[in-house]
């Protein structure tokens, strides 16, 4: 099964850096959220525009193997015509992307705490569907959403739809929690490798392990680059508009958490039941949520506790 060619399934749109560019016209609309935007533990992965290369991914990902006893990604790349092997590890991705996680930070919430910070987000779409939409967010939090969602995302296409672990890095972000981003990431890429796909899933990421693994690689950024379309502001005139299916919020979201304060606690950190500190469920909002949450129903998800 590892020995099977690469798919070649591209999208520029994935795997792309969100922008803080107050130059851009429309972002304007979304100035609000950047200060919190600025501060998020893991500016590398959703910032840094480096330069992918075709024949490096197409390379890595034929070649690609996991190998369970030792828990590592072995592939090769091409320096100076000779093949060498590199070997990807958990702790090398962790390195490389600037994740502020350890092997101990959890990977999965309860799903009712989940909800309920989605809640308070402002979120007016279906409370027991599997998955949450960004078009049911008002629209700062829809730019913050869509840079997780297009920057971590394991899959290309369906950018709308925000996935259960989506959900709990978006939570986690908010509510200053300790996350796993890393294992999330590397579990994805596991998977492209078992599973017999070998799509080109994080290519950006893949090419930063790899020139920081080795600095020599040949590149041909007039033949071989693959270009990204990182946000700009097309991307933020598409992010300001809503639809007739899914129209804007009625009320404004207030911030609050880690967006409103640097200096915000985790509310839970052992059991992660909370979404709010012992003030905060003192807020007439707060009675709000637990009304709404009555109706809410335990569905199966991956990424949730059970």
């Amino acid at each position: 099964m590892n020995d099977v060619d690469s798919i070649v399934e591209f999208d520029p749109s994935y795997n792309i850096c969100c922008v803080y560019d107050e130059k851009l016209p429309k972002m304007a609309v979304f100035k609000s959220i950047l200060e919190f935007m600025k501060r998020l533990p893991i500016q590398k992965a959703l910032t840094n525009k480096h330069n992918v290369f075709r024949s490096h991914i197409e390379r890595f990902w034929k070649n690609a193997k996991y190998d369970e006893e030792s828990k590592v990604i072995t592939s090769i790349v091409s320096l100076n015509g000779v093949e060498k092997e590199i070997v990807t590890t958990e702790q090398l991705v962790r390195e490389v992307l600037d994740f502020p996680d350890d092997e101990y930070s959890p990977t999965k919430f309860p799903k009712m705490m989940v909800k309920g910070c989605i809640l308070r987000m402002g979120y007016n779409g279906p409370l027991n569907s599997a998955n949450c939409l960004k078009s049911c967010f008002s629209k700062p939090y829809k730019f913050f959403i869509h840079s997780i969602v297009h920057a971590l995302s394991h899959r290309k296409g369906g950018y709308d739809v925000i996935r259960d672990y989506h959900m709990n890095m978006v939570t986690a972000l908010v509510l200053n929690k300790r996350y796993n981003f890393l294992k999330i990431i590397f579990h994805y890429m596991k998977e492209n490798i078992t599973s017999g796909s070998k799509t080109w899933i994080y290519p950006r990421f893949f090419q930063m392990i790899l020139d920081q693994a080795y600095l020599g690689l040949e590149k041909d950024e007039d033949k071989d680059l693959l270009s990204l379309y990182h946000m700009d502001n097309d991307t933020l005139i598409i992010l300001s508009r809503y639809h007739k299916n899914h129209p804007g919020p009625t009320t404004k979201a207030e911030f609050f958490g880690f967006i409103k304060s640097k200096d915000y606690k985790d509310p839970d950190p052992v059991n992660h039941l909370k979404w709010r500190n012992d003030k905060e469920m003192k807020e007439k909002s707060a009675a709000e949520e637990l009304k709404i949450l009555a109706g809410f129903k335990e569905t199966r998800n991956e990424w949730f506790l059970k």
